[in-house]
């Protein structure tokens, strides 16, 4: 059985909240109805704040409607997907062992893929907008011994982020009338 986040913050919310009876909170909160009475009575969770499950995409204020008329009813936790939708990662840390190998995963993307903004690069990479340019223009100070090489081999990101990076770019060309550049070929990737 899943429990709600924070159970005893969001069994003082239902307690201050709703006309949610001791059972059917302590049921949906995992607690045992004696202590949801200690809570409604003041003796226990004092100076907690109440967690509101109903914001946080726990359950929905229908639910509580239901429950509220009919006490035998028991209310239902949403499913995890439904509570925290999954975030797209931006830049991350990379470790100092791999750092040599960013200006030769940009150069890889420059070469391969050259229709990426600098933005998704940088998203993709970690790297900053300047250290771009240097690489472009071959200014960087270390231009001489720059390999491309594919990042997700080299391990700075996941090759499902290169393909959505790649697929956002290829759209947006589409939506300006462009046609997208063909994908590198595996000789080229090494």
């Amino acid at each position: 059985m899943s429990l709600p986040l924070m159970p005893k913050a969001t069994a003082v919310w239902l307690i201050d909240k709703t006309a949610l009876t001791f059972e059917q909170i302590a049921d949906f909160c995992g607690m045992h109805p004696l202590e949801i009475q200690a809570i409604a009575d003041g003796e226990v969770a004092q100076g907690i704040n109440g967690y509101d499950p109903v914001a946080n995409k726990q359950i929905t204020a229908e639910d509580i409607s239901r429950c509220e008329a009919d006490a035998t009813a028991r209310l239902k936790l949403l499913p995890p997907s439904d509570q925290h939708p999954k975030k797209s990662k931006g830049g991350r840390y990379t470790p100092v062992a791999k750092r040599n190998d960013r200006p030769d995963a940009i150069a890889y993307l420059l070469r391969n893929y050259p229709h990426l903004t600098d933005a998704q690069v940088i998203k993709l990479l970690g790297t900053t907008k300047d250290t771009i340019q240097k690489i472009r223009d071959r200014s960087h100070w270390n231009s001489s011994n720059i390999k491309p090489r594919d990042p997700v081999i080299v391990g700075l990101c996941k090759q499902s982020d290169l393909n959505d990076a790649v697929a956002a770019a290829n759209d947006r060309l589409a939506r300006d009338g462009v046609t997208p550049p063909p994908p590198p070929m595996p000789s080229e990737a090494a």
